[in-house]
């Protein structure tokens, strides 16, 4: 498809932003604008969320370019610029801005329609959170939060006489040879140990700059100002801690279960640190694809038998450049997929290394590049900035969805079998994860006096209710301890993770429903993607044709359901 940046009506087509006064006349213009007419109203909403996207995008554009290569410090100043510069200077603005939107005498008739009443909702809670103080604890918080890339990103291990990333160094810990498996383990684990105390100190001062923008705006912790400020209308803590609960008694047996019957197979008592991901059975690592030409046209395959659409929305993103997959020295680790919210076309960034987790990573940010393509011509930017949670349906219902067609990538029956197996007990394996780092979290906003020996005590308290404890730590406990600085949510966004579980969750729905009828499935996802963040999260998940909620009940019947595919896998 050919894609084009829509005609601006406000701001000029060729608008660079290199100071804070190149964008500050918009602004000024929204602010003294006369909106009492209705038609003056909604053209005013309009220049405002194209000003919304043009900011956005360029932005969008800054962090990409910094995370592909971190280590050009002039990308770094580029981006650092913006949230130090054009950041705090537009806080004020968009305040004001909020204020005016909902005094106008049109607010109350416009209110009543659904769409704005999801976007007018999140704009009284940005009033209700904004406090001139935080502005610039804000913007020191912006800067510090992208140290953690800084630091990950230079982290690298000697291997065969090379430096070779932690995303590829982490692919040898799939290999057969013990020997092999123990001495990158060890690698990685001594480089990272080099950077325990600068990622504590980054941890430590992040909570606290976090806990006063939560005290300045009245709030007993930050835990409780985050949740208003991701705008969780739908659901409570309450209800994580339920999600928790359930966590603990329905899928962490389970994924006992599954780590015995490998045990058994290893022929071991117990794990060693350096087995987690290694074929249980001898067989090498699977290595769906060699170069990532070959991941973009496998996958644009896959997506042309699941949805013609789909298949055009990545070769679109192809065309445009807007995939930079392969890892590299300096790249920021990770993976995304970024919402370009003024030209709709997002941009995906992995560290693709030709592992089978890499071939889930490019289906799961495509899920989001779907989401972007079917929402992208919704009327207002804020309809297509969504929660996590619909986010999140839309990405890892697609790593479910494209299963049956992976053989796109493996022509050997056993290595597809494999490589559902590994997706399933995947998904399995990583909702205690979750849940365990969404609780960690919990306490630590709750506690957030605490010293960093508090820290690691709970965080050991919570391996221990969480894991399978078939994993034998002598030596390394240490590693374990910290194992939670490799969570860039907790340094980059707080609170940001729980969304993953839940929406793994409306997945496995939706995967459910396509069992029984693909098309239909594929229909009511579509639908669901299509509506942005015009609706509830309940709504969306339910034009998904699934549910939204993750009490006892719902996880049973789901993880029975992934039970009973595993054991076809089996046979």
């Amino acid at each position: 498809m050919k894609i084009t940046r829509p005609t601006r009506t406000f701001l000029p087509e060729k608008l660079i932003i290199e100071k804070w006064e190149d964008i500050e006349r918009y602004c000024e213009d929204l602010l003294t604008r006369n909106i009492d007419e209705k038609a003056a109203y909604e053209k005013w909403l309009a220049d405002k969320s194209e000003l919304d996207a043009v900011l956005e995008e360029d932005a969008a554009w800054r962090y990409i370019r910094m995370t592909i290569n971190t280590k050009d410090q002039s990308l770094t100043e580029h981006y650092t610029f913006f949230v130090t510069q054009i950041q705090p200077k537009l806080a004020p603005y968009e305040d004001k801005l909020n204020k005016k939107l909902v005094e106008s005498p049109w607010f109350a008739e416009l209110d009543r329609d659904e769409a704005y009443h999801i976007y007018f909702r999140s704009v009284k809670t940005a009033l209700k959170l904004y406090r001139e103080e935080n502005v610039a604890i804000e913007s020191e918080i912006g800067e510090l939060s992208q140290k953690f890339g800084a630091i990950t990103g230079a982290q690298s291990i000697e291997h065969d006489g090379k430096q070779i990333t932690m995303q590829k160094a982490s692919t040898f810990l799939r290999e057969t040879d013990e020997s092999l498996r123990k001495e990158v383990f060890e690698k990685m684990a001594e480089r990272r140990t080099q950077d325990v105390e600068a990622l504590d100190k980054l941890y430590s001062d992040l909570i606290a700059k976090r806990t006063q923008i939560a005290k300045n705006a009245g709030y007993e912790n930050f835990r409780d100002y985050k949740f208003d400020a991701l705008g969780r209308f739908d659901y409570t803590k309450e209800d994580c801690f339920d999600f928790h609960r359930a966590v603990k008694k329905e899928i962490v047996p389970l994924v006992r279960t599954i780590q015995q019957e490998r045990l058994k197979k290893f022929g071991k008592e117990k794990f060693k640190p350096w087995d987690g991901e290694v074929d249980p059975e001898g067989k090498k690592p699977l290595q769906p694809f060699d170069t990532a030409r070959e991941l973009i046209d496998g996958t644009v395959h896959i997506f042309k038998k699941l949805d013609p659409y789909f298949a055009d929305c990545l070769q679109t993103m192809d065309e445009m450049e807007h995939l930079d997959l392969e890892s590299k020295d300096g790249k920021a680790p990770g993976g995304y997929n970024y919402p370009l919210y003024e030209i709709g076309v997002p941009f995906i960034f992995m560290n693709a290394v030709g592992a089978q987790r890499d071939l889930t990573t490019m289906v799961h940010e495509g899920g989001h590049a779907i989401h972007s393509f079917l929402s992208r011509d919704l009327a207002i930017t804020s309809f297509k900035s969504l929660p996590s949670e619909v986010a999140e349906l839309a990405s890892m219902s697609m790593e479910l969805l494209t299963m049956d067609y992976w053989d796109e990538f493996y022509d050997d029956a056993d290595n597809l079998q494999r490589a559902k197996r590994e997706q399933l007990e995947s998904i399995l394996k990583i909702l205690p994860w979750i849940a365990q780092i969404d609780e960690f979290q919990h306490w630590v906003y709750e506690n957030y006096d605490h010293s960093p020996e508090e820290r690691y005590a709970q965080w050991e308290k919570l391996n221990r209710e969480y894991g399978s404890g078939l994993t034998d730590w002598s030596g390394y406990e240490d590693v374990r301890k910290t194992s939670w600085q490799r969570q860039m949510h907790l340094f980059e966004v707080p609170f940001y993770y729980i969304e993953y579980g839940i929406a793994q969750l409306g997945a496995l729905g939706v995967w459910k429903n396509s069992k029984d009828d693909q098309h239909k499935a594929i229909e009511a996802y579509k639908n669901a993607l299509k509506l942005g963040y015009t609706r509830s999260i309940p709504e969306i998940y339910n034009t998904a044709g699934v549910d939204f909620k993750f009490d006892s009940a719902h996880l049973k019947t789901l993880a029975t359901f992934v039970g009973e595919e595993l054991e076809q896998l089996h046979r």
